[in-house]
């Protein structure tokens, strides 16, 4: 390139003046008020944006870079420095090998609880706005306060606390908001199944879906993060979040990518307790920014400046930035961003940048402008210059040698991740999957599903073909069934086989009350019997001793031999 990289300032274009080709970039002090890119895909923001963060990663800057297509983030694995090897963490969702924890409810600080709950409210909010509603809302963030009470829970606990009644009682002792304790125990608990069925279903589905991804599970479940942003800002590490859209969806590319955003704005605020002449500069690249960008996202760029968070953040087209109901992100950009370049728009968007660009350039220019080139306002000694052309800078070629990118993610998975058959042990061990079935320990494969308790609530995993074609039940209810069945002081051969019929009902299986029998040891003709979905009746107030729940068979078989007589 002819000019080595300087500390001072990143280089990323030229400009033609007087036939002469000048390199020139932005100062440290100057990206403080953060750079704003857009262009039409395949203009040459990439290759900007790339040259900007190798240079930083040269300089020894702490850098992260957030990527929804990978492209960006695999092409600087390939130009980390050997002085810079051991600072690499890479961030992949996609491999299945080893996975970093990364648990968005962990606090450094009980004080940050309702911000975090507040982040992921945005987050769920902007994901899922065609399914979103005030009650969805309502549910989701008494849930998520409810778990920030309680130190090691994870994103898995919102779907638990819905419908396991044990798991949720040893989350309520704990929890120190008394509205939200009150919430859970004197509304919650007070609905009526078909209600809170129908209330939390949204939730189900959509939490469920994304937890449902075993990739994704196994990152955001783990109880303690293995990273720590905080650090990684103070010690000037190289963070590559590769969230690939097409590796792990749009849905979960966009909802990670918010979340560790969210989760590098709350290191940033942290940073208060540091003083201000000892904050190092942080460089946070976002491509595609607008799969992420929530209303909180505002906040970031008017607020990080003092914290030492710098944005880089580029995208397509301005569209990109509005919703149907606000309009808080673009203005947000265009009101706080000090640097603003544009490669190659849409006619509609030159015609908003109309003003912003006039006289200099028309809106005709904006949209023919060629592959490379550029038009910018650049921010210079705390003021913004008039618009002015440039073109890029070629793809850097750094002297020093580069390390080998299998040797940079080896090195990473060492310090930061930890095996999948760790984590997928201690999440199984959480969710009560382990010790279900003996033909796991012989090493045969068993696909294990969902069910949830007709009588508590509680959700159980259960081999597939194992729950029959009753309501299911837990073990401690099907323990409480076989006392209601046995009563006290009676003989079985002596029982009404009317009453055996009740007792049957108590697990689902009802005869028809045409063809009931009416007297004792006499040839019974009944239906066939039906399956219900009906909970278990209460308790008639008998005393009831211990059984062992063999006798729940012997009364079916009582049942079927009477048919038979």
């Amino acid at each position: 390139m002819g000019t080595e990289p300087s500390k001072d300032v990143i280089y990323f274009a030229k400009t033609d003046f007087r036939n002469q080709d000048r390199l020139f970039g932005i100062d440290r002090k100057d990206r403080r008020q953060h750079v704003y890119v857009m262009g039409k895909t395949g203009t040459g923001k990439s290759a900007m944006l790339s040259n900007m963060i190798i240079q930083d990663i040269a300089n020894g800057e702490g850098v992260c870079v957030v990527d929804p297509h990978g492209e960006l983030v695999e092409g600087i694995i390939k130009n980390i420095p050997e002085h810079r090897r051991e600072d690499v963490i890479y961030f992949n969702p996609a491999d299945t090998e080893y996975h970093i924890g990364f648990n968005v409810l962990e606090l450094p600080d009980f004080k940050y609880k309702h911000l975090v709950a507040s982040g992921l409210m945005g987050i769920f909010t902007k994901i899922w706005s065609n399914v979103w509603s005030a009650r969805m809302e309502y549910i989701l963030n008494n849930a998520v306060l409810a778990l920030l009470d309680t130190p090691g829970t994870t994103l898995l606990g919102i779907i638990r606390i819905l419908v396991d009644q044990e798991y949720r009682q040893q989350i309520i002792a704990n929890i120190k908001d008394p509205v939200v304790k009150a919430f859970w125990i004197h509304e919650y608990e007070q609905w009526r199944d078909q209600f809170r069925n129908e209330a939390i279903a949204p939730i189900q589905n959509k939490v469920g879906q994304f937890l449902s991804t075993s990739i994704i599970r196994n990152i955001v479940g783990q109880s303690r993060s293995t990273i720590d942003i905080f650090k990684i800002m103070n010690e000037k590490k190289i963070f590559l979040v590769n969230v690939s859209k097409g590796r792990i969806g749009e849905d979960n590319s966009a909802l990670l990518g918010a979340m560790i955003i969210t989760k590098i704005q709350l290191s940033a605020m942290e940073r208060v307790r540091v003083p201000e002449e000892e904050r190092e500069d942080f460089y946070l690249y976002v491509d595609e920014f607008q799969n992420f960008a929530t209303d909180s996202f505002a906040g970031i760029l008017s607020e990080a400046r003092k914290y030492r968070l710098d944005l880089t953040i580029a995208h397509q087209y301005i569209g990109q930035l509005v919703t149907d109901v606000s309009t808080k992100v673009r203005d947000a950009v265009f009101g706080n961003v000090g640097t603003m370049i544009f490669f190659r728009i849409g006619a509609s968007d030159a015609e908003f940048l109309e003003e912003e660009m006039a006289p200099e350039f028309t809106p005709q220019d904006m949209v023919n402008l060629p592959n490379y080139h550029i038009y910018l306002k650049l921010m210079s000694r705390g003021v913004t210059s008039r618009p002015f052309s440039a073109r890029t800078i070629p793809p850097l070629v750094l002297k020093e040698k580069k390390v080998d990118t299998e040797d940079i993610i080896n090195e990473s998975r060492k310090r930061y991740a930890r095996p999948r058959a760790i984590v997928e042990d201690e999440i199984n061990r959480w969710s009560g999957m382990m010790g279900i079935t003996a033909s796991l320990e012989s090493g045969e494969e068993t696909e294990l599903h969902r069910e949830v308790c007709a009588q508590c609530g509680k959700v159980m995993l259960v081999p597939s073909g194992a729950s029959g074609e009753g309501p299911p039940y837990c073990d401690e209810c099907l323990e409480k069934l076989g006392k209601k069945i046995e009563r006290s002081g009676e003989s079985r051969e002596e029982r009404d086989v009317g009453e055996d019929t009740e007792d049957l009902a108590l697990l689902g299986i009802e005869f028809s009350p045409s063809k009931k029998p009416k007297g004792k040891r006499k040839p019974v003709v009944q239906e066939e019997a039906s399956l219900s979905g009906t909970a278990p009746s209460k308790n008639r107030g008998r005393e009831k001793r211990q059984v062992d729940i063999s006798g729940l068979k012997e009364i079916l078989r009582k049942a079927i031999s009477h048919e038979e007589d």
